[in-house]
């Protein structure tokens, strides 16, 4: 097996425990869980995304692809939804006061982010940068 190939594995690995994390604490949020409070989930999901970062940079590199070049803008409308999947996230599951509407919005986008993303991912073809 290639160290691409691995790493690319890895990644969906890492990607598949985020979305499952991700759920998982908006569940007890919802709830009002006292498993949030554990060690384990409070490290866990920064633990997981800092490997999916690490192994998504790395495929970067690995496979020579820009951004910022033609045929890398899927990758660049990416970047640009795993942010704002990250700011709805953080509305969804943050420690601020918000109503309940508000998160399961936040929440509900950050689901949505994460199917465009996967698009994305899977088809190579651009979608918000396409026109540039």
């Amino acid at each position: 097996m290639s160290a691409y190939t691995a790493i690319k594995y890895l990644h969906l690995t890492t990607v598949w425990v985020t979305i499952t994390l991700f759920i998982i604490r908006f569940y007890w949020r919802w709830r009002g869980s006292p498993l949030l409070t554990r060690t384990w989930v409070r490290i866990t999901p920064h633990l997981n995304d800092t490997l999916l970062l690490v192994s998504g940079v790395s495929l970067v590199i690995l496979s020579g692809i820009s951004p910022f070049s033609p045929d890398g803008r899927w990758l660049l409308d990416k970047i640009v939804l795993v942010v704002i999947y990250i700011l709805f996230g953080t509305v969804a599951l943050g420690h601020r006061e918000r109503r309940e509407k508000i998160r399961w919005l936040a929440f509900i986008c950050a689901l949505a982010c994460l199917y465009t993303i996967y698009r994305l991912a899977s088809s190579k073809l651009p979608l918000l940068t396409g026109f540039l």
